[in-house]
């Protein structure tokens, strides 16, 4: 991998930065004292993009990421090119490329540069279930057909929250197989009462409805830990819209939402500060280590969880008043 460049390309952003990951891993492996630098190319200048593919002053060799070249700035393009064409010896250079006609030119040249083309392209509707399948898959499980559409059905279309889920699945089973029955019970409650039912109440601050509908998704089935993982993802999802929005208005693919739910994450975000979505985020982690084992009550967490998250909403309503 050091002296050349590995290319990920598609508009799968999930699956691209997983994609990332596991090539930092590949060339960690390989250098395990290699420094490792990262940037989004849209921040890129050209002293930058030099500093960070040449030589570490405290290592001998470096991993540089760079992702979403296809937003790289017409003064920083040129030197990519030159770069991508010239890695020193002691260099992986990691570049992530959406794809399409935004920044064109420059993936043909990325793509004939590169020593590894990893292709992440849109998985489609009907692909959601196969997906599925090949993440259990990858787990050493398997899951039959209908349980893997049952999974779509329940969770959506967004492929981070489906690994997600499936990871959930393969920790809290003990079966080699994942049936309909198992994904139910997990993912279905009475009334369609599910964890991101429960999310989405808990934050919008309606206190009374959330905590009614975790005691009727927990009494159905629904498990404690999938209540602070609809959590986590939902306040992911309103940390990045905040962070973007800043400085224009984010797209839904960059805080990883169908398009048609963008507009309830803005929605969720305007009663939301920076500062409380981090205080949210705190609050989460740790009742989900309670609910794993360092609480007696996973019951009365998860409540005291959803009290916390409103107490903060508010802070940030209050903090936002003339």
């Amino acid at each position: 991998m050091y002296g050349h460049v590995t290319l990920i390309t598609g508009p799968e952003q999930f699956l691209a930065e997983r994609e990332m990951a596991r090539s930092v891993a590949r060339a960690r492996a390989l250098r395990p004292e290699a420094a490792v630098t990262n940037s989004s190319a849209g921040d890129l200048v050209p002293a930058h993009l030099e500093q960070m593919t040449g030589a570490d002053l405290f290592s001998s060799a470096t991993i540089a990421c760079v992702t979403g070249a296809e937003k790289v700035p017409k003064d920083v393009e040129a030197s990519l090119k030159q770069i991508v064409h010239h890695v020193p010896d002691n260099t992986a250079l990691i570049i992530s490329h959406a794809g399409g006609n935004q920044g064109k030119a420059l993936l043909q040249v990325l793509t004939s540069a590169a020593t590894t083309v990893i292709p992440c392209p849109a998985i489609k509707p009907w692909e959601l279930a196969a997906f599925v399948t090949q993440e259990v898959r990858s787990h050493g499980k398997s899951i039959g057909t209908a349980a893997a559409q049952g999974l779509v059905d329940s969770v959506g279309q967004d492929t981070r929250s489906l690994a997600a889920a499936v990871t959930q699945l393969i920790s809290d089973t003990d079966t080699d197989t994942i049936s309909l029955a198992i994904v139910n019970r997990y993912f279905a409650g009475r009334a369609t009462v599910t964890a991101f039912a429960v999310s989405d109440d808990a934050l919008a601050g309606r206190v009374g409805e959330a905590i009614f509908k975790l005691r009727w998704a927990l009494s159905t089935g629904v498990a404690h830990v999938l209540v602070t993982s609809a959590l986590a993802n939902s306040l992911r999802q309103i940390g990045l819209y905040l962070a973007i929005s800043v400085h224009r208005q984010p797209t839904a693919a960059e805080i990883s939402v169908p398009p048609w739910k963008l507009k309830d994450v803005a929605a969720s975000a305007n009663s939301w500060s920076p500062r409380a979505v981090a205080g949210a985020i705190r609050a989460v982690s740790q009742a989900d280590a309670q609910i794993k084992g360092a609480a007696q009550d996973p019951d009365f967490a998860l409540e005291r969880l959803i009290i916390r998250l409103a107490a903060l909403r508010r802070s940030s309503q209050e903090t936002r008043r003339p």
